[in-house]
């Protein structure tokens, strides 16, 4: 018998699996498709708590004022980060928007349809168009690009054409008088949380005005539903089998379609969602301002799509968050009304504009290779 004992070995002494080593939170943090957004955010900020600290744009109505331009903005760019992650575009947001305002408009205040009917009948027409796009671009192999590009020209005719032969005008004003005790009106309009701001007035949080009421009356409802949307869209990209078909379809449909993702249903699905949240904006837009133009959302599919690759979302599909899409809106609302607050030239804006979406895209892209070596 050998007298050599076995020696133990301590579970310290053992390699390691690094497909089984934690990760710090940090690390986890500096990963996420968002961080870029985050960062950005928080630079602006800074920047103009220098620039424009003394201007009111950091006070309570001004901090209003760039979250609901953000709250606007967030509403379409929430959609457009879950169809870009799927691996699509939608070029037509913008044109649905001008769109879904005349279906509201023209019955409500020419045919004196009650306004929650209105509001019913344009998310209707809306979710119908956002499935036609899904349903070609999946029937047909057309990029998504092409067929809502085409959209988008349509989309704009009609919401010029429409009012023409109705009304012989592209503006309808006259909206603020069918809210009156309309039932669906409050989703869409007002403010939430009044009772808290006169609270905070009273104990001198925030100022008041000469006849004593708080210089803000409550946080609109916009930055209420993009606040809500992005926490369901996380939800669901994050927490729901749905979401792991979005990522799937995006960074490989094909693969997707052979373990059983049924990846046209999904696009379509998220073509419909495009399309509702531009119908919720429309909706926002005209019980704010209380009448609907042709012209509105000029753009703003381009603005969505800037808001979304600046929140970390690859070009290429697969990749990408809700919530950098919204630190992306925020970031825009933010330099919009900090150059407004400082008395810079807006033309400026566009060059921001620009500059962001070639610095994120070019992040994104180094990203993107980085993830490629490490598989």
């Amino acid at each position: 018998m050998s007298d050599t004992k076995a020696r133990s070995i301590s579970p310290t002494d053992q390699p390691v699996d690094e497909r089984v080593q934690s990760v710090g939170h940090l690390k986890k943090f500096l990963g996420r498709p968002e961080f870029g957004a985050v960062a950005g955010a928080i630079l602006v900020m800074v920047f103009f708590a220098f620039a424009a600290g003394g201007t009111g744009m950091f006070s309570a109505i001004g901090v209003i004022n760039f979250l609901e331009v953000a709250a606007q903005l967030g509403i379409i760019a929430v959609a457009a980060a879950l169809l870009m992650i799927g691996g699509e575009f939608d070029l037509s947001i913008g044109s649905m928007i001008g769109f879904v305002g005349m279906l509201i408009a023209i019955p409500a205040v020419e045919y004196g349809w009650p306004l929650w009917s209105a509001l019913l009948f344009g998310f209707s027409l809306a979710l119908l168009v956002g499935a036609l796009n899904g349903w070609l671009v999946m029937r047909t192999g057309l990029p998504s690009f092409i067929v809502t590009l085409g959209f988008l020209f349509i989309l704009r005719g009609l919401a010029i054409g429409l009012p023409r032969m109705f009304t012989d005008r592209t503006q309808i004003g006259g909206i603020h008088d069918t809210m009156q005790n309309d039932w669906l009106a409050p989703l869409f309009s007002g403010e939430v949380g009044t009772g808290l701001f006169r609270w905070l007035a009273d104990i001198g949080v925030i100022g008041t005005n000469f006849a004593g009421n708080p210089i803000v009356n409550g946080i609109p409802v916009s930055i209420v539903w993009w606040l809500g949307l992005t926490v369901l869209a996380t939800w669901i990209l994050l927490g729901t089998r749905f979401g792991n078909w979005i990522f799937a379809c995006g960074g490989d449909p094909n693969a997707a379609r052979n373990v059983g993702v049924p990846v046209k249903r999904v696009k379509i699905i998220l073509f419909m969602f495009t399309a509702l949240c531009a119908a919720i904006y429309a909706c926002l837009q005209v019980m704010d301002t209380g009448s609907a133009d042709s012209m509105r959302g000029m753009l703003k599919e381009l603005q969505a799509i800037i808001a979304v690759v600046i929140g970390g979302a690859l070009l290429t599909g697969g990749y990408g968050s809700a919530i950098g899409a919204s630190f992306g809106a925020l970031i825009f609302g933010t330099v919009q009304m900090g150059i407004f607050y400082t008395g810079a030239n807006t033309d400026w804006f566009q060059v921001f504009l620009g500059a962001m979406l070639l610095i994120a895209v070019l992040f994104n892209n180094y990203v993107r290779k980085k993830a490629l070596e490490a598989r």
